[in-house]
């Protein structure tokens, strides 16, 4: 369970809290890892003939090109399941009383966030039963903060649409 305390303004109270699921946030960008076996396949074939081309009296060039390719395309199959992974780590979700809180960052740990009086709508986009992303978005715009992977979004959404409702009486959550 993470300590707001250090983070929350003076008088501020949390009212819900919560983490993505562990699984459903490392294997978000799954596409990525076909992309990189895509691509990794000729790369390998690349490399190896210019390895054998080099040891052949080639030029050394021939070996070594297509290295920062097959990097790329380690990266692609394996490398960003593991930093999803360790970028979970360190990943919170708070709502207060003023602000939606998201505390991020793998080494470096960042703090994003939307004061509730300045929320102007919310998507919320179901992956499972009780699993779901919310995009919140907030006047003046701004980049969207997202909610990855969030278990029972629907302890959430209550407290997001009486913030929108107290706002402009007339709009409420969008649900996609």
């Amino acid at each position: 369970m993470m300590d707001w305390a250090p983070l929350l303004e003076p008088g501020e109270k949390v009212l819900w809290s919560g983490r993505p699921a562990p699984r459903c946030y490392t294997f978000r960008n799954g596409a990525h890892s076909l992309a990189g076996l895509v691509l990794l396949l000729p790369t390998l074939v690349w490399w190896w003939l210019g390895r054998d081309l080099a040891a052949g009296g080639g030029s050394a060039m021939a070996a070594w090109l297509p290295v920062p390719f097959l990097l790329v395309a380690l990266y692609l199959v394996a490398g960003h399941l593991v930093l999803a992974r360790l970028e979970w780590e360190g990943l919170f979700y708070a709502l207060t009383d003023r602000r939606v809180l998201v505390l991020r960052g793998w080494p470096r740990r960042r703090l994003r966030e939307i004061p509730l009086c300045a929320l102007r709508y919310f998507s919320l986009r179901p992956l499972g039963a009780d699993l779901a992303t919310l995009k919140l978005l907030a006047d003046p715009p701004s980049r969207p903060l997202n909610l990855c992977c969030l278990e029972h979004p629907s302890l959430l959404t209550p407290f997001l649409e009486e913030a929108i409702a107290l706002r402009e009486p007339s709009r409420g959550g969008e649900i996609v």
